[in-house]
């Protein structure tokens, strides 16, 4: 620190400390840059394969929902002579990447699920205390599946009252 010395005695120094200001900008600029890169990235790129459902070994209380549709011939994914999803096919939602279910009893199921988790934890005011115990649902759609069957997948599971909502993706190779 710097104190002014005049002539006619010690006066404090009225100038601005500028050193916190620049170190918080540095701050800022390291931050800026590593985010910037990641905040640009597409998603154009993205292929998820068409395959049968499986059941995922993730977190049990966590809803996991394929989106996907029937190819031109009206077949859904796991029946034979699929020839992968269809952007004019009809929209199928697995409840659990396993069970197709319809609109309506995917909500159903949804909220079925969701208050017996509820419950499960002692209730809403349980899971506020701790939100990482809070459910949510990760969807897989296919790339070929059109965003209205995704967008009424996430409609139905919100509608049920689950807050998050999360997409699976394959990883994008480095350098590709």
């Amino acid at each position: 620190m710097a104190i002014s010395m005049g002539g006619g005695g010690e006066t404090p120094m009225s100038d601005i400390n500028t050193t916190p200001l620049v170190d918080v900008m540095l701050v800022l600029l390291i931050i800026f840059l590593i985010a910037v890169p990641v905040a640009i990235q597409t998603i154009e790129k993205l292929e998820i394969p068409v395959m049968e459902s499986v059941e995922s070994k993730d977190k049990v209380e966590n809803l996991l929902l394929t989106v996907s549709t029937t190819d031109a011939a009206g077949r859904s994914a796991g029946e034979p002579g699929f020839e992968g999803a269809s952007r004019n096919g009809e929209c199928r939602v697995y409840f659990n990447n396993i069970t197709p279910v319809t609109s309506e009893e995917l909500y159903d199921q949804a909220f079925r699920r969701l208050e017996a988790i509820v419950e499960r934890a002692g209730g809403p005011e349980a899971l506020m205390e701790d939100p990482d115990q809070i459910p949510q649902v990760h969807i897989r759609g296919d790339v070929n599946a059109p965003w209205r069957c995704v967008a009424g997948a996430i409609y139905n599971v919100q509608s049920a009252g689950y807050p998050t909502v999360g997409f699976i993706s394959n990883p994008v190779e480095p350098g590709i």
